[in-house]
């Protein structure tokens, strides 16, 4: 069954955030390792979330509750966040819900920003760091890979692709209420990763033409290199020349604090790190203004109600269709039996009708023919009453019927195709 915890912008704080986001790089494999029955561990860390997805071995019984427990623990210890604390910040979501909510959260319907674009690549690259570590597994490999289908149609199908604004954009319109003619400022971007690239076209759309950038992970050269800027070798020097200065590195230290700047000079600074990466104190100079995260998302737009409930609409029908497909699938080693006990028996007769002399096949194909119009019946039983919730009635039947029990090497054999499908 599936598993998410989730603490983001709509119950936590932005510091609450930027704790969980230090430890969230060692967070999925202590999950896997301290649990006998976690089979696999996603870790999404963005600005305004943290989630962990778990994949655990067990029903919705006292194991999922354990699993929980462990999984608050292991947070607790990996961001330095009291377990109290988290506890009271955390929504657990369970098995269908589980799809749904990350469906949502993919499609960029759970941002601060309704139908934002960066969500839905963070999404496919925690589920490529999960796969880095060896914490996934088979289950929740179709659940992200099924979330970023879902976010596609949504962005595709509804107007929330149009709505949608990212935080740079959301930013940037709040910095132009102080900058009257951007193609005259002097910009700084501090930071080279997907963030850094968003900003650059989010600041040429806009005429900007005067744009440096300072790589604190020496990565400036290449990346000023591709993307045609200039790279400051000195952050100093390049805080002194710059009007405008964003920040959005993954440094887990403020790499920008009062000892870098000096008062005076009007000044405004852009922190989109998760850490900051900007000291909040730096507001307290003379002519620098801050805009942070937090600052960023009381601004944010309210939803446009027909757009938000079209995407809704899209993901909900699309998680009610994985939870479907999961229930199939976990009567696929149910199915594999019968067909199994079938064929024994046809084999079987097939091989009396050769002894008595079916020299030309004739039996052997009217007996083949027979068995999958028998067996064809059963099988889209299997499939309506798996997605009618009713899928144990099949097994039973299957057991009580032709005395097949559903065996441990059997549920082995299906676990094992299920994976060669997604090697």
């Amino acid at each position: 069954m599936l598993l998410c915890l989730t603490s983001s912008h709509h119950n936590a704080s932005f510091d609450l955030l930027e704790k969980l986001s230090i430890g969230a790089p060692i967070a999925a494999g202590r999950l896997v390792e301290t649990s006998d029955f976690v089979n696999g561990v996603v870790v999404l860390a963005t600005c305004n979330r943290f989630e962990a997805y778990l994949d655990i071995d067990e029903p919705l019984t006292a194991a999922s509750a354990v699993a929980v427990e462990n999984a608050m623990d292991v947070v607790s210890a990996t961001s330095g966040v009291d377990v109290e604390e988290l506890r009271s910040s955390v929504r657990v979501v369970y098995e269908n819900e589980v799809a749904e909510h990350l469906f949502a959260v993919s499609s960029g319907l759970e941002s601060v920003i309704l139908g934002e674009d960066e969500i839905s690549g963070q999404v496919r690259r925690a589920l490529q760091d999960a796969r880095a570590a060896g914490t996934t597994s088979s289950g929740l490999e179709r659940l992200f890979q099924q979330a970023s289908h879902t976010a596609r149609g949504v962005k595709n199908q509804t107007a929330i692709g149009g709505v949608g604004r990212s935080l740079v954009r959301l930013a940037l319109e709040l910095v132009s209420s102080r900058v009257t003619d951007w193609s005259a400022a002097r910009v700084l971007v501090v930071g080279t990763g997907q963030y850094a690239g968003t900003t650059l076209a989010a600041l040429r759309d806009r005429g900007v033409t005067d744009i440096t950038v300072h790589s604190v992970s020496g990565r400036g050269d290449a990346f000023a290199l591709r993307h045609g800027v200039g790279v400051a070798s000195s952050l100093d020097d390049a805080l002194a020349d710059a009007d405008v200065v964003i920040t959005c590195t993954s440094s887990e230290l403020p790499v920008i604090g009062p000892a870098h700047l000096s008062g005076g000079r009007r000044r405004i600074l852009v922190d989109l790190g998760l850490p900051r990466n900007i000291d909040p104190a730096v507001a307290a100079l003379e002519g620098i203004e801050l805009l942070d995260l937090e600052t960023i998302s009381v601004h944010a737009p309210l939803d446009e109600l027909s757009a938000a409930d079209d995407a809704r609409a899209m993901v909900s029908e699309a998680a009610s269709e994985f939870a479907a497909g999961a229930a199939e699938q976990r009567l696929a080693p149910a199915i594999v039996a019968l067909r199994a006990h079938v064929f024994e028996i046809l084999d079987s007769e097939i091989e009396r009708a050769r002894k008595r002399g079916d020299a030309d096949g004739i039996t052997e194909a009217a007996l083949r023919h027979l068995a999958g119009v028998l067996l064809h019946t059963p099988s889209v039983r299997a499939r309506e009453l798996a997605r009618s919730g009713d899928g144990d009635s099949f097994t039973a039947g299957v057991t009580a019927l032709f005395g097949v029990e559903l065996g441990a090497a059997q549920q082995s054999e299906q676990a094992a195709r299920e994976d060669d499908l997604l090697a």
